[in-house]
């Protein structure tokens, strides 16, 4: 979402309330969170250790993030650690409103979200969360610090923190920081390698697939597949979409990433060749205008589209729109069709938003677990350099990954080896040779 709307008034109601669609579904979502937790051994063990050192006691925390089970788990944990919370959604179509019932009914964290929430509400909750003071902010894209940065210039004077977990918020982020916007220092939590190589790649690639499939009910085998961007969610998408026996096609603009698309055995090609023989498109960039009016004119009858970025500009549905001579609600949730004015009908899944929260419940929870578990160790190291980090975007400290990644073997029951003694000794020196 680009600009702020205005901003309306306040809608907080006290301690433990929110803006809950449903409070009767708290059951169901208190359910969906404790099954969660399950799958996120790391994270209930980060929890355990909160509770009883409190590293966040006094603070207050707003989190601007996709209100999902597994975000109630990071939730409670911060919660666990002395932390005032209070969360918003970070995507109209990413909330679960079970989910939110229950955070606020049954754990008292005030949560502001509703699926299928407009954009005037969605902003009120952003100006909600930024009116409880924050000093540690935790984002989703950037939207929140953005608010603070812009409309809410006022939110930044106690603001020592921050840490965004999504590609597109640290691309934004260190855009800010080139162009000398950036007032708060904020940890990249999107870099730390457990959340890329694990989140992003495995969690992102498993998700769309789910996403799509609830969205439509076709069949992958035999079809073409074309995946937009090939970073690590990319590369995970891609490899799903083969295990599924489609035939990935890869668009990208990085000559890098290209290559390696290719030596990882896909066919490689522009958007503009892709776009005639792909049966199914699914964008994964990060950035603007993927597919636009360029491509539409080359899709096939009955085209598949859909978008796995964070935010719902990389398909152009502004002039797919124009080029249809209507646009319908499709026969299943989730899927509208684009009925173009020379007969072809295109569909969009998700309203071009993430498929993978949208139409699905987004990562599994296991894999979420180390990610929030980077989260949450984060956020008691912000606390703890308080003052002490300058104002930049800042990369994760590889003995956190080390950690998440030690304790998540642990869970697993898997053992590896240590250096020895020697062998660290040897790592350390320059003078052994040949």
């Amino acid at each position: 979402m680009p600009k702020a709307a205005t901003r309306s008034p306040s809608s907080r109601q006290g301690p433990g309330r929110g803006d809950v669609a449903d409070p009767s579904l708290s059951p169901r979502g208190k359910g969906r969170i404790e099954w969660a937790d399950r799958e996120m051994p790391v994270l209930a063990a980060l929890r355990a250790r909160f509770a009883k050192e409190k590293p966040l006691a006094g603070l207050k925390v707003s989190a601007c993030l996709h209100v999902t089970a597994e975000t109630a788990n990071l939730a409670r944990t911060l919660q666990a650690g002395g932390a005032d919370l209070v969360l918003c959604a970070s995507n109209p179509l990413s909330t679960q409103d079970d989910v939110v019932a229950a955070l606020v009914s049954e754990y008292g964290i005030p949560t502001y979200a509703r699926r299928g929430e407009d954009r005037d509400t969605y902003y009120r909750h952003l100006n909600v969360a930024l009116d409880h003071a924050p000093q540690i902010t935790i984002d989703d894209g950037c939207d929140l610090v953005a608010l603070a940065h812009t409309e809410r210039k006022e939110a930044l004077r106690g603001l020592f923190g921050s840490l965004e977990e999504t590609t597109t918020g640290v691309q934004r982020l260190r855009a800010m920081e080139k162009a000398g916007d950036l007032k708060v220092p904020v940890l990249a939590v999107n870099d730390a390698a457990v959340k890329h190589l694990f989140d992003n790649r495995y969690g992102t690639g498993q998700s769309t697939i789910d996403g799509i499939l609830r969205a439509t009910g076709i069949l992958l085998a035999g079809r073409s597949f074309v995946v937009a961007g090939y970073g690590w969610c990319g590369r995970g998408l891609a490899a799903r979409a083969r295990g599924m026996g489609s035939h990935v096609i890869v668009t990208e603009v990085d000559p890098v990433r290209a290559l390696e698309a290719a030596m990882d055995g896909f066919e490689v090609a522009p958007m503009a060749k892709a776009a005639k023989r792909g049966d199914i498109f699914c964008t994964v960039t990060g950035n603007r205008t993927v597919l636009g009016s360029e491509h539409f004119p080359s899709l096939k009858d009955g085209a598949i589209l859909c978008n796995s970025g964070h935010f719902d500009v990389e398909i152009d549905l502004k002039a797919l729109a124009a080029a249809s001579r209507e646009v319908v609600p499709g026969s299943r949730a989730n899927v509208e069709e684009y009925r173009l004015k020379d007969g072809r009908t295109i569909f969009v899944l998700a309203e071009g938003r993430l498929v993978n929260l949208a139409a699905a419940e987004g990562h599994p929870s296991a894999v979420m677990d180390m990610s929030f578990a980077v989260q949450a160790l984060c956020s008691e190291r912000v606390s703890k350099m308080r003052g002490k980090l300058a104002v930049a975007v800042h990369a994760i400290p590889p003995e956190v990954d080390a950690f998440v990644s030690r304790l998540k073997l642990e869970t697993m029951g898997i053992e590896i080896d240590r250096l020895s003694a020697e062998q660290e000794r040897y790592l350390g020196s320059w003078r052994e040779g040949t």
